[in-house]
């Protein structure tokens, strides 16, 4: 397995996306979506300011084109829906849907402009050049609840800009004790940039 590591600009619950029982990787990051292979294991963590802390720890379980996510009623749930006054609705990440010529329409989303109707060429370029949606059924999302990484001798997990996957194989051992200490899985608590008077994120367990 390879490991994967990157800091998590603002921990907002769209990308990754925690809820509904899949945790996924479809917006951002889109080296690590055209590298990564099923078994790989990818972690969030928070900023320098917050103490990089592990924000979230996923297993790539299953690779989705953009279309075949979209398509798939598994994941109907993360299209966003700005009808809905509720912060879970609006963060979806199943943002691209497939038109009939090859391409994809950008849905209102968080990487729309100003979160509206209107496209945002660069996000979408940016996403769609990852060419993948990584989608796991084991994880573990800590989000406010984030881990410190000194306790399991994970401070090598630390990264800048980008991300890292080189890492030694006693890193990765280090990383197995950790995930093997866990006594939950998926959704554990809210995202940590989530408004605190909205408690829609436990809708999505």
């Amino acid at each position: 397995m390879k490991l994967y590591s990157y800091i998590i600009a603002n921990d907002t619950g769209f990308s990754h996306n925690p809820f509904w029982g899949f945790c996924t990787l479809a917006d951002c990051k889109p080296v690590i979506r055209r590298t990564a292979d099923k078994g790989d294991w990818i972690v969030g963590l928070s900023s320098k300011a917050t103490c990089n802390k592990i924000v979230y720890a996923m297993e790539v379980t299953e690779i989705l084109s953009f279309s075949d996510y979209y398509k798939d009623k598994r994941f109907i749930k993360k299209i966003p829906d700005f009808e809905k006054n509720t912060v879970i609705h609006k963060s979806g990440d199943n943002i691209y849907e497939p038109l009939s010529n090859g391409n994809f329409k950008q849905k209102r989303s968080m990487h729309s402009k100003n979160k509206s109707e209107t496209e945002n060429p660069a996000t979408k370029r940016s996403d769609l050049s990852g060419k993948n949606v990584l989608n796991s059924t084991n994880f573990y999302y800590f989000g406010s609840k984030a881990k410190n990484t000194h306790k399991y001798n994970l401070e090598a997990l630390i990264v800048g800009r980008g991300h890292r996957n080189n890492f030694s194989l006693e890193v990765i051992n280090n990383f197995k004790y950790f995930i093997s200490k866990q006594k939950q899985k998926g959704l554990i608590a809210r995202p940590s940039n989530w408004p605190k008077e909205d408690s829609s994120w436990s809708k999505g367990k």
